[in-house]
């Protein structure tokens, strides 16, 4: 499965470290969240999902909507 991270945080205009430093881990855990080396853990799709205002879904290539959903 490809993640979508890596062009979101592009688009930001971000490094990993950056992102790295906003989910609490390293620079080379990040990359390989972006990779897909490794899994990333429902936590922090959750923080990546809000810090750039998107859903889950949309992160992991589920939807194409980037639009987040309404939250209850």
């Amino acid at each position: 499965m490809k993640l979508r991270i890596r062009d979101l945080r592009e688009d930001h205009d971000l490094n990993q470290t950056q992102v790295a430093k906003l989910l609490g881990c390293t620079q080379q855990t990040y990359s390989r969240y972006e990779t897909g080396e490794i899994t990333i853990d429902i936590y922090n799709l959750i923080k990546l999902a809000d810090f750039y205002q998107t859903s889950c879904d949309y992160l992991l290539g589920i939807t194409n909507e980037p639009k987040p959903y309404q939250r209850i």
